[in-house]
């Protein structure tokens, strides 16, 4: 029996359920707990701006492996589907006449009930595409047609629009139905949807020739076009690729530099939903490119990391106590980054608060970490949970990072790459542990290193690997590696 944990921005109606009800700020707050029972989460916060705390909510309750209505992926496809005006749902009803015209009316939608029974059907399609707590479900008719005059019915066809909607924007008598709706479903067993297959042989292999600091360069790609041919791949590289062009392929390797609110998490979520093999995955970028989920996964499947914390504000109590908790220098995350860009050290109390200021204007939280000095930082490659590459990336002369970005300006340091066989144990160890908690793609899991202490410090999906640094051990192998690993997955699929 799973615990269910209601997180809302706040708590007042719920004072005479019997419902666990947290706010998001002590949902935040709870460390990880021994013996920990299976926990469901059911996230009311306003989700409807990215990197809310709506948004941080269900992201860190997949951090915590916590079953989460509605999950990140649900979210992002909620708003992409009402800024871009797509994905709507098609319907065809049977109504009496003379109800025809409420179809333009909008529905609330809760836990895929709906108060007008007429519209239970278009509500549970509405809430099995887009599992939320409540949705507005908004019908637009196409077309009617009079099925029998006796019976005075018509069959009423149309597309409708389906937005998310916050527990707080709710009416009172709204809000008031939302509890018994609630708490019905909290007594339910949840279920997830299976993906569509499809049945081709065929790679698309999407770059960005225009990106500065691409995870490949033209000649690895080259080498990855090959091995996909030795796979049994027919590989096209492609600059760009809409969902349409997409369901021609059975698999999607993503070499442009991925991001949540992106096109490629977009096209990683089409594949996804066509049934196609995609490297990488929604789940992985979710979690990689969101360093508040690594950082509170970490903690939570005990994966040896830096000292951190979240912080949602910026004033002296804040900047005191964590100069008191980490000491100076200070490492200052925005959740989502790339290449050392949207990382900063605070050598005093003056640059913590500017930089706390100037980052939260960006996020809702912003990670803190203690500083821990190394000349160079692991990078292990990791595929399906195994280890692949290893690298030692050094740090740029006069820098205290592997990369520096000064305006237009990029340069990083030296390299040494080697055979996985070479590398400590325990690294390789924190780089399997660690990339265990984002899933079994491809990733290279940064790592420092202090005699024998070790520290994660992230999990990159789609990780860098360019011709002579990271295969310069291995050389084609390499390659030939993770396409089998794409036909491997194909023929467990039966294709």
């Amino acid at each position: 029996m799973h615990n269910t944990l209601i997180v809302t921005d706040d708590v007042t109606p719920f004072c005479n359920t019997a419902l666990t009800v947290l706010t998001f700020q002590e949902y935040l707050a709870d460390f990880p707990k021994l013996n920990e029972p299976k926990t469901r989460v059911i996230n009311l916060c306003d989700t409807s701006r990215y990197l809310s705390e709506g948004y941080y909510c269900s992201l860190l309750a997949q951090a915590r492996s916590h079953l989460v209505l509605p999950t990140v992926n649900t979210i992002n496809d909620l708003r992409v589907a009402e800024e871009k005006s797509i994905d709507r749902m098609v319907f065809s009803l049977s109504v009496q006449q003379d109800n025809a015209e409420v179809l333009s009316e909008p529905l609330l939608v809760l836990f895929g009930e709906v108060k007008d029974q007429r519209f239970k059907r278009l509500a549970r399609q509405a809430f099995e595409k887009y599992p939320c707590p409540i949705l507005i479900v908004t019908p637009s008719v196409t077309h009617t047609k009079v099925l029998a005059k006796a019976s005075g019915k018509v069959q009423v066809e149309g597309v409708a629009t389906v937005q998310v909607k916050a527990f707080k924007d709710l009416a009172e008598k709204q809000q008031a139905r939302f509890i018994e709706q609630l708490e019905i479903h909290t007594k339910k067993q949840w279920r997830a949807s299976k993906a569509s297959k499809r049945t081709r042989w065929d790679m698309a292999i999407l770059v960005n020739p225009e990106e500065s600091t691409p995870p490949s360069d033209e000649k690895a790609i080259k080498h990855f076009v090959k091995a996909a041919e030795k796979a049994g791949f027919r590989a096209d590289v492609v600059s760009r690729l809409s969902p349409e062009e997409l369901g021609h392929y059975d698999a999607l390797f993503i070499r442009e530099t991925t991001a949540i609110d992106h096109h490629t998490y977009r096209l990683a979520r089409a594949a996804e939903r066509e049934g196609i093999v995609v490297m990488d995955d929604t789940q992985s970028i979710l979690r990689c490119c969101n360093k508040v989920f690594l950082q509170d996964a970490f903690v939570y499947q005990k994966v040896p990391a830096p000292k951190a914390t979240f912080v949602s504000s910026a004033t002296d109590e804040v900047c005191n106590k964590l100069i008191n908790d980490f000491g100076l220098p200070l490492v200052l995350k925005l959740p989502e980054s790339s290449f050392s860009r949207g990382v900063h050290k605070a050598e005093n109390k003056e640059t913590l608060k500017t930089r706390l200021t100037q980052m939260l204007a960006e996020s809702a939280l912003v990670l803190v970490q203690e500083y821990i000095f190394t000349e160079f930082d692991w990078r292990i490659g990791v595929l399906g949970g195994k280890p692949i590459y290893a690298c030692q990336y050094f740090m740029v002369r006069n820098h205290w990072q592997i990369y520096n970005h000064q305006g237009d300006r990029f340069s990083s340091g030296g390299f040494t790459t080697m055979p996985t066989f070479e590398v400590p144990k325990p690294v390789l160890q924190a780089a399997i542990k660690a990339a265990k908690v984002v899933g079994d793609g491809l990733y290279g899991v940064d790592i420092k290193q202090q005699g024998n202490a070790v520290y994660v410090i992230e999990v990159n999906d789609n990780p860098s690997i360019d011709s002579g640094v990271e295969d310069k051990y291995l050389g084609k192998a390499l390659y030939e590696l993770i396409m089998q690993e794409f036909a491997n997955r194909l023929e467990q699929r039966g294709r």
